[in-house]
């Protein structure tokens, strides 16, 4: 028997592209650099076992594909798996791209770093000790084709910038951040991103002046990014089935289980033109919505072709950096809105915090714990906003946060990052419109 007998199914993305990022120390180039890319992820399935090789340069995909077979082959023939089984795939209508008006590559280098150099004057307000602008377009086309007859192509264009102020007295030093993501280089236009700049700066003024508040459990409002964040990292990953498969996730065996409030509705939505938008998947599945919890009942994984075979579900959540192994991960994920009004919240509230932005945790979807870094917040006496608070930070358990949600919203927000997982970054958006939840643990002094 050939070993190409023996391989049930192989598939092959082929990406090619070029990326510009141009960076601005304190006002002066730190560096301009534009980088091209050309190559090929090729998997090959044989019995339980998966061979993968990557390809750059010149690809040669029939050589590819007998590299990663052999590296199946030989695995299952040493230590023998389960089969894998494969979620049947319907080819992918590509359809409804976003759409770009200014194509970057049309605006000069030139034109580009002044626009920078403005940003970074507006980010340099008075008090200010350095700032640092950086701008990144990639242009990329993705080619996929497998063995069981799916072949199907695209093509994105994403622009951002990102802008960061930091001001330092006595020894202690805080920062200021804004970044925007999207597809063409009329997001300088739709977004007020010397404003922004502005803002950076501001903000950390601010919070040099701003206290350290005493910790303890209380009632929170958490902004639109703090909120996302919580969805994206507390949530979207432990719906990740590899996650769930490896024992490594709190919702194993819940689909269908009250979680939640019945207030809260989780989506993830690679359809939606935000910062994760993808036509269809890294195996070639057409991109899908799916509601993760809807009304506070878990309704949902995040699938593989291979988790969605074994588990029971629709593939459409399998992503790589550029050529990588792909593997399971989100898209957009964002809270839905509700119905509530800001205002609301503070009278509801009457004492407690308002915690706003994010500078990153960690969390731990196994046991279902996680804490995050606020950029800052507000205190709440009598249903008033009253004084900033800088260091302040938000930990507890992933399901008491969700069933102690008492107000979600009506002013859903999206924020543009990227995702770490695997060792790979992809471009993701979260989000959620403001909430407010009864008791929360508040790290501060």
């Amino acid at each position: 028997m050939t070993i190409m007998q023996d391989i049930k199914f192989y598939d092959c993305r082929v990406i090619e592209g070029s990326s510009t990022s141009i960076i601005l120390d304190n006002g002066k180039i730190e560096e301009i650099s534009r980088n091209f890319t050309r190559g090929a992820g090729v998997r090959a399935l044989s019995g339980g076992s998966w061979g993968y090789t990557s390809v750059e340069g010149e690809i040669d995909l029939k050589q590819g594909v007998e590299a990663a077979s052999k590296l199946a082959f030989s695995m299952n023939a040493s230590t023998p798996k389960e089969d894998v089984e494969l979620a049947a795939l319907n080819p992918p209508e590509v359809k409804n791209l976003p759409e770009v008006r200014i194509d970057p590559r049309d605006v000069s280098i030139e034109e580009k770093v002044d626009l920078l150099k403005n940003i970074e004057t507006n980010a340099k307000v008075k008090g200010i000790n350095s700032t640092k602008v950086m701008y990144l377009e990639s242009e990329f086309k993705v080619e996929y084709r497998s063995s069981d007859g799916i072949e199907c192509a695209y093509e994105l264009m994403n622009v951002g910038f990102a802008v960061s102020a930091v001001a330092s007295e006595n020894g202690v030093y805080q920062a200021g951040r804004e970044s925007r993501f999207g597809y063409g280089y009329e997001l300088f236009k739709k977004e007020n991103v010397l404003e922004l700049a502005r803002k950076a700066g501001n903000t950390a003024i601010e919070l040099l002046k701003a206290k350290t508040p005493k910790g303890g459990e209380m009632p929170v409002i958490l902004d639109q990014e703090l909120a996302g964040v919580f969805a994206h990292e507390a949530v979207g990953h432990a719906s990740e089935a590899d996650l769930v498969l490896e024992g490594d996730s709190i919702l194993e065996n819940r689909i269908g289980e009250q979680i939640a409030s019945p207030l809260i509705t989780i989506i993830d939505d690679p359809t939606l033109h935000e910062f994760g938008y993808y036509p269809f998947d890294a195996e070639g599945a057409k991109s899908k919505r799916t509601e993760i919890i809807k009304n506070g009942v878990f309704n949902s994984y995040l699938h593989s072709r291979e988790t969605a075979a074994k588990l029971g579900g629709t593939p459409g959540n399998c992503r790589a950096q550029g050529y990588s192994m792909p593997v399971v991960r989100m898209s957009n994920t964002f809270i839905d809105n509700g119905d509530a009004r800001f205002e609301e919240m503070l009278e509801e509230i009457k004492d407690g915090m308002y915690l706003i932005g994010s500078r990153g945790g960690q969390v731990n979807t196994g046991e279902g714990i996680f804490q995050f870094n606020a950029e800052k917040g507000y205190l709440i006496k009598n249903g008033e906003l009253t004084e900033l608070v800088r260091d302040v930070s938000l930990s507890g358990k992933t399901l008491e946060i969700l069933n102690h949600v008492a107000l979600v919203g009506n002013d859903l927000k999206m924020t543009a990052g990227r995702c770490g997982k695997a060792g790979q970054l992809v471009p993701v958006s979260d989000g959620s419109p403001h909430l407010s939840i009864s008791k929360a643990l508040v790290g501060g002094a």
